[in-house]
């Protein structure tokens, strides 16, 4: 007879069976992009060096709202509870799941020189379209869902009882999220400015329509494929992947390792 302990090592190759055919489709066009690279014709085209500065700096720039802004809604909807907040939780989803070129035409309704607010903001010099503030406004709004969704989780991965010691310990609710929240949540928040980073780094829809100059690596790839062709796109998706996808990964395995 057959025993449970028997069967663990067969249930367990089965189940590996699927998770292995998963992963070999995910890697599958990464495979490609190796294989389809011409090493020995390796270069840049005009322009792809200045589309790299202009992402690299710029997403960087837009981490400054989005932090700024971001943390302190994410620990509000961690910490407190209330009627009608999955208006919130929806809002934050909409942001989310909106297709990209989809949100472009909207900021370009409300930003462009004939929304409400860019025709007021244009008055007073601030020009919302294929200028610097647009690409930083772009990619604002590409990345700040993902940021306050991965940061509320991990203000929800901070013990409450520790936030209830340190302000009966004399802590104002300010001191107490200084000291105690945001220490103990500072990995899982390294991980989300990680995750917008790579988001907004990686925007091109809502970029393509507002801010279509300054032009970043995004837009410069399909600028490359339409004008020279397929051979021109791959040096800059390798510069993207190299520069974006480091960060991510330590600070993922980084936050794994923390929790196994």
């Amino acid at each position: 007879m057959t025993s449970v302990a028997d069967t663990a090592p067969f249930r367990l190759r089965l189940s590996a069976l699927p998770a292995a055919l998963t992963l070999l489709i995910l890697v599958t066009p990464f495979v490609g992009l190796l294989l389809s690279t011409h090493w020995r014709h390796f270069a840049f085209t005009q322009g792809d060096g200045a589309a790299v500065g202009v992402s690299l700096g710029y997403s960087l720039l837009s981490l400054v709202p989005i932090v700024g802004l971001g943390t302190p809604l994410a620990w509000w909807l961690a910490r407190h509870r209330m009627r009608g907040q999955w208006l919130i939780d929806a809002l934050l989803l909409v942001a989310l799941l909106t297709p990209p070129l989809a949100m472009g035409l909207l900021l370009a309704t409300m930003y462009g020189p004939y929304g409400a607010a860019g025709h007021v903001l244009e008055r007073a010099g601030l020009l919302l379209t294929n200028s610097a503030p647009a690409f930083v406004l772009a990619q604002f709004y590409a990345a700040l869902p993902y940021y306050v969704m991965a940061a509320r989780t991990a203000f929800e991965g901070v013990p409450r009882e520790l936030e209830q010691i340190a302000l009966t310990l004399g802590y104002s609710p300010w001191r107490s999220f200084i000291h105690v929240s945001l220490p103990l949540a500072r990995l899982g928040l390294a991980a989300a400015v990680a995750l917008a980073w790579v988001r907004a780094l990686g925007e091109f829809g809502a970029v393509l329509i507002i801010a279509y100059y300054p032009q970043g690596i995004p837009v410069k790839l399909w600028v490359n494929l339409q004008n020279v062709g397929l051979d021109a796109v791959y040096p800059l998706l390798w510069v993207f992947f190299l520069v974006a996808l480091p960060l991510p990964l330590v600070l993922g395995m980084a936050v794994r390792r923390r929790l196994s």
